[in-house]
């Protein structure tokens, strides 16, 4: 019987057991937990802080997913090295998995700078996992300064879920623009006047110089004095282990159309895969849920037997702020093309 070892809880490794099962339906398989939750959908933990969903309807799949897929998961466990030759994934508390296939599903972490004064911050915060947001959403009141550092989507979301719940949320970014990885300046500026009419402050084309408890001083020399702080400036994919192994990484594992990494055996799916961009030709990682997912089952079958290709990873996003809501997809490089509406005539 084979024996499939997935390392990550999150919507790729959902994939990936899916599609070992649609291959195998009787090989064991573990999945490996860093978290203490069951597979949640990422994206909405702004709206839990928004109160428009709960812990409940943020299930990616019902109770008893793991138990009708034949899933063992160990729960708040760490894999800290793969042995590629004995084919094994050593845990944090010593244990040792052997494995047939080994799926990395590992995600990302958010990226920290070091900020001169960081440490002194009393109440600082990330905004990527469930348990996050559930820490922000005790430390903020509605007597709460909240100052967000980082104005991409994950700071944008952030401050979208809170901003009813503080009394004042302020957004700073090196850049000139919100969303600058994704919007061009017209479309920037649509979005932001939106923001700030929902009640969000920005301090854009700025940073923090350093920090003294609660009060920020930005290269600007602007002061602005907070409460609660979130760091939202970026992810970067978790390739240790696929790295430590003699693996091919650049920003993320390197896989080919398999999924399958430069290690025998081993795939990896998700947010800490760099896979092919059709729009672009290159490899870049594509940390979007439905990629995630459609990489994941790839993998799965694969792992199980299978030849199957996964070669449709564009990057995407469909993004709501405040009821407005837009769609980007593709590169930057290319001709200008706009499509008039009455609207706009």
């Amino acid at each position: 019987m084979k024996q499939y070892v997935i390392i990550g809880n999150g919507v790729a490794a959902t994939g990936c057991i899916e599609g070992i099962r649609r291959v195998d339906k009787e090989g064991a398989i573990t999945v490996v937990s860093e978290e203490n939750h069951e597979v949640y959908c990422r994206p909405l933990i702004s709206y839990y802080l928004e109160k428009k969903t709960d812990l409940e309807r943020m299930r990616y799949r019902d109770e008893a997913f793991y138990e009708r897929m034949g899933c063992q998961v160990l729960y708040g466990k760490k894999a800290v090295s793969i042995n590629k030759e004995k084919k094994e994934a050593l845990l944090d508390d010593g244990s040792v998995l052997p494995y047939t296939s080994l799926c990395l599903a590992t995600g990302s972490s958010p990226f920290l700078p070091s900020f001169e004064g960081l440490d002194t911050v009393p109440e600082k915060y990330s905004f990527l996992t469930l348990d996050d947001a559930l820490a922000l959403e005790e430390a903020i009141s509605d007597t709460s300064r909240v100052l967000i550092i980082g104005a991409g989507l994950i700071g944008l979301k952030c401050a979208e879920g809170i901003c009813k719940h503080a009394a004042s949320v302020t957004v700073c970014d090196l850049a000139d623009r919100v969303l600058s990885s994704i919007l061009d300046d017209d479309a920037a500026a649509i979005v932001q006047r939106h923001l700030e009419a929902n009640g969000l402050s920005f301090l854009l084309g700025d940073s923090v110089a350093r920090f003294d408890k609660k009060t920020a001083q930005m290269n600007s020399g602007a002061i602005v004095d907070f409460d609660v702080l979130v760091l939202a400036i970026g992810v970067r994919a978790n390739i240790a282990l696929a790295k430590d192994a003699g693996g091919e990484v650049g920003r993320g594992i390197r896989i080919d159309s398999h999924m399958q990494t430069t290690l025998s055996d081993i795939y990896a799916a998700g947010d800490c895969a760099e896979g092919m961009d059709i729009s672009s030709g290159e490899m870049k990682v594509l940390a979007i849920l439905p990629n995630a997912v459609l990489q994941g089952y790839t993998a799965g079958q694969n792992m199980a037997g299978k030849n199957v290709t996964f070669e449709k990873g564009i990057p995407m996003n469909s993004i709501g702020f405040f009821g407005l809501h837009f769609m980007t997809a593709g590169t930057y490089e290319g001709e200008v093309f706009e499509e008039k509406t009455e609207d706009s005539l």
